[in-house]
């Protein structure tokens, strides 16, 4: 049997069945309809925000962010990141303009965000990595400055809260993804948190078409609706997912007790105030006997599958091939190339994980 990079969490079957059951009398199973309005209203409770709009998934749930807020020419961001972030922002029509990352956290570097501005500038999209929080405070200060929008991608960031706020209250948007391997799924799915209320028509109308009345099509909008059979997923999903942290805190506990303090090995540190999901478990291997693909191949021969997560940066696609210089970024250029997510999902047993780092360690 192998073991995967990580493993979804779901309900009892039992559970989303009568979740579920409902909707073959209402045969309401999409257009949101009233699973997708209690999601709504539990995940504002659970994220402690005070506005919220589901998506079909979390990349469309970034590339409406960024519509609402009609941003133009060029945005600040990370290449150290997922490939949605990236795209999300190239097929808006806007021009991505990369930051380094810092050493600690790999979330981006604040100290370089300002050299990096100029009159095309509208906005900043941050990205917090592995469910390490970006420097928010400093971010607003810069963002006020200029007058910039801030939307952050917090696909890794479910239930992450600082000093006790949820981190979705921060910038003018947060994007969560809920996809079926993150803290939190709903098979599919994502979500944007918001300050401006007013904002609500404009998603609700966005990912229906454009549509703000029956016969009334006020935007050029298109379809990211989240269904039915999704949103009762989440609805069972979040009855569980404090228990499933939880359970995700041991695996990461065991990964410290054994890998810490290891010659050539660097692990996250904590952040101070950050109360965590234990999303991801990074490994950089810098200086040590063995290369990351060294460490990579023996797990895989053991049907053990880590993951190079991010490797290679988004400024090195093929399909963005001649645009971007990852030389410029070289911090996120090192990290990417030494870096390794271990396998770490609720269910990892600790004889797995001890197997895991013998491996390493051996």
């Amino acid at each position: 049997m192998s073991i995967q990079v990580t493993r979804p969490s779901i309900p009892a079957l039992e559970e989303y069945v009568e979740e579920i059951k409902d909707l073959w009398d209402s045969r309401w199973l999409t257009n949101m309809g009233a699973k997708h309005k209690q999601l709504e209203a539990e995940l504002i409770k659970y994220l402690d925000t005070p506005n919220i709009a589901l998506f079909a998934n979390g990349h469309l749930a970034l590339e409406y962010a960024i519509a609402a807020f009609n941003l133009t020419g060029e945005v600040i961001t990370t290449p150290f990141t997922f490939a949605s972030t990236t795209h999300a922002i190239v097929r808006s029509g806007l021009t991505p303009v990369f930051c380094d990352i810092n050493t600690d956290d790999y979330t981006i570097d604040v100290n370089k965000i300002e050299s990096l501005i100029t009159k095309k500038t509208s906005a900043i999209i941050p990205v917090h990595v592995y469910g390490n929080v970006c420097n928010v405070k400093e971010i607003e200060r810069i963002a006020k400055k200029y007058n910039l929008k801030v939307i952050y991608d917090a696909a890794h960031a479910f239930g992450v809260t600082l000093n006790g706020v949820g981190i979705g209250n921060f910038g003018d948007a947060s994007m969560f993804s809920f996809h079926a391997t993150k803290v939190f799924n709903t098979i599919e799915g994502g979500a944007v948190t918001y300050k401006d209320k007013n904002l609500s028509q404009v998603f609700d109308a966005m990912k229906n078409f454009g549509t703000t009345s029956e016969g009334t099509i006020e935007y050029v909008g298109g379809n990211a609706k989240m269904n039915e059979f999704q949103a009762a997923m989440g609805i069972c999903n979040l009855r569980h997912v404090d228990k499933e942290i939880e359970k995700r805190k041991l695996v990461v506990d065991r990964y410290l007790e054994r890998l810490s303090n290891v010659k050539g090995i660097k692990l996250c540190n904590p952040q101070q105030g950050i109360k965590s999901n234990y999303a991801y478990f990074p490994v950089v291997f810098d200086g040590y006997k063995l290369t990351i693909d060294e460490v990579f191949e023996k797990l895989k021969k053991e049907n053990i599958f880590a993951r190079k997560y991010f490797y290679p940066l988004t400024s090195q696609f093929k399909c963005y091939r001649g645009r971007f210089d990852s030389n410029k970024t070289p911090v996120a250029k090192y990290i990417s190339e030494r870096v390794l997510c271990l396998p770490l999902y609720a269910d990892l047993v600790l004889e797995d994980i001890d197997m895991i780092c013998n491996i390493i360690l051996k």
